[in-house]
């Protein structure tokens, strides 16, 4: 059988495009319009997102049979924010400039939408290891969006790179101070959103006429 015909394989796949949280569910829009002005803050919470999603996964899945289903929410929160925690800590170690323009939203992971779905949909009814692979590619599918959202926001807004300036910012360019507004976001989110709906539904609609 191969891989993507495995329930983890599926799973991982799935949630990189056709089940894309972000443009296809709508999902994590407030970590989407506050940290994709720059690529090394947005590279940093995408790390760390993956991080918890993925083992925050794998420990539901783990435990899932010892759970009583009145608290299974309570429990999954205080999973979440356990590996959150673990991310906070390390950005704030190894990263403290960044800390400070994306601390807050740090902590909001242990309440998004993706990472409590995931857990909910797909860890506390599946074994550890598509368990796992869930988490990593709907982890990777939301970085997807944001690097590339960020990748657009930041040259356009700032003419750089990971803080390396581009040719053209000292040649023609003038910077576009909308795109390193919330205003900015939100139209590279609704274009992100357009571009890839639009892609999945024509492959969708191709694989239905044959």
């Amino acid at each position: 059988m191969a891989f993507k015909d495995t329930p983890g394989g599926r799973a991982l796949i799935g949630n990189l495009w056709r089940d894309n949280p972000v443009f296809r569910q709508v999902l994590g829009i407030c970590s989407t319009l506050a940290v994709t002005n720059l690529l090394k803050n947005t590279l940093l919470m995408c790390g760390g997102l993956i991080f918890a999603t993925a083992l925050s996964n794998l420990t539901i899945s783990l435990l899932r049979k010892y759970i009583p289903k009145q608290v299974r929410m309570m429990v999954q929160v205080l999973i979440i924010a356990a590996y959150v925690i673990i991310v906070d800590i390390a950005i704030r170690a190894y990263f403290p400039e960044i800390h400070k323009a994306i601390g807050p939203y740090i902590g909001l992971i242990i309440t998004n939408c993706i990472i409590m779905g995931r857990a909910e949909a797909f860890a506390s009814k599946n074994p550890a290891w598509p368990s796992l692979l869930d988490g990593i590619g709907a982890g990777i599918g939301y970085s997807i969006i944001l690097i590339a959202i960020a990748v657009v926001r930041e040259a356009l807004g700032f003419g750089t790179i990971l803080g390396f300036a581009l040719p053209m910012r000292d040649l023609w360019w003038y910077q576009w101070t909308i795109m390193v507004m919330p205003p900015g976001a939100f139209f590279m989110l609704a274009l992100m959103a357009w571009f890839g709906n639009s892609y999945v539904l024509k492959s969708e609609n191709k694989g239905v006429a044959k």
